[in-house]
């Protein structure tokens, strides 16, 4: 496959534990970011259930000869993440966002749960392919068809989807062609809350690895504060 791919994390400055977890899997053409929820207990178990699980079930579309299928892997990673919520935090539950790029033939399947992002650099501009499930991006949309919505600062980066919730899940499944020289970035929000889209845009501008950008990319979220823990995929598409 034509797929030249790298990934790192970092548990950044503050946090005591990183509770972010990724998959890099180029036989697959699969690529995901889990970040377990801050404030919850479980966080990091959590986030490698849900990419244990997405992995497991691509992995068995794949030996069986069938296309992935993105929706029911999440759907799966959402029942068992529940499942380990109610026997390890039955007062809260456990969560994690979960963000999945698939590269088949020259398309890429983009699946996303939370606020974790994907990105799509090519030919010098940066287009975010993920929406952030949050407080602040549902309250921006209200206003937008004129509602008159007060935001709290306090629950502006607040999930309002993340795999391990209750109620039924509801995943964006989207396809975009592909195209030489295209890379795409799956990252979790200590990297994106750091690091502005033209930051983003000038690292992945360069002609270097992947895994050289992807270290250039994290030194810049430590560099801002690295307040949270820093995780990312970075995948170069060269047919």
């Amino acid at each position: 496959m034509p797929l030249i791919s790298a990934a790192q994390t970092d548990i950044g400055l503050v946090r005591t534990e990183n509770e972010d977890r990724q998959l890099c899997a180029d036989d697959l053409g699969l690529y995901a970011v889990a970040d377990g929820i801050g404030g919850l207990p479980g966080g990091a178990e959590a986030a490698q259930l849900a990419i244990t699980t997405l992995l497991k079930h691509a992995r068995a579309d794949h030996e069986a000869g069938r296309e992935i299928d993105l929706a029911r892997a999440f759907a799966a990673a959402n029942r068992e993440v529940i499942a380990l919520g109610l026997r390890f935090a039955p007062e809260t539950g456990l969560g994690t966002t979960l963000t999945a790029a698939q590269v088949a033939g020259d398309t890429l399947r983009v699946a996303s749960v939370g606020d974790s992002r994907c990105y799509l650099f090519r030919d010098g501009r940066l287009r975010q392919l993920t929406t952030d499930d949050t407080v602040e991006h549902d309250v921006a949309l209200r206003r937008s068809r004129g509602e008159n919505v007060h935001l709290e600062e306090r629950y502006r980066n607040a999930l309002t989807r993340c795999i391990g919730q209750p109620m039924p899940l509801e995943v964006r499944i989207s396809n975009y062609p592909l195209q030489a020289g295209d890379r795409v970035l799956v990252c979790s929000d200590g990297i994106t809350r750091m690091l502005h889209d033209p930051v983003l845009a000038r690292r992945l501008a360069q002609a270097s690895p992947p895994a050289l950008v992807l270290g250039g990319l994290i030194a810049d979220a430590l560099a801002k504060g690295g307040s949270d823990n820093a995780t990312g995929v970075l995948v170069d598409y060269q047919p």
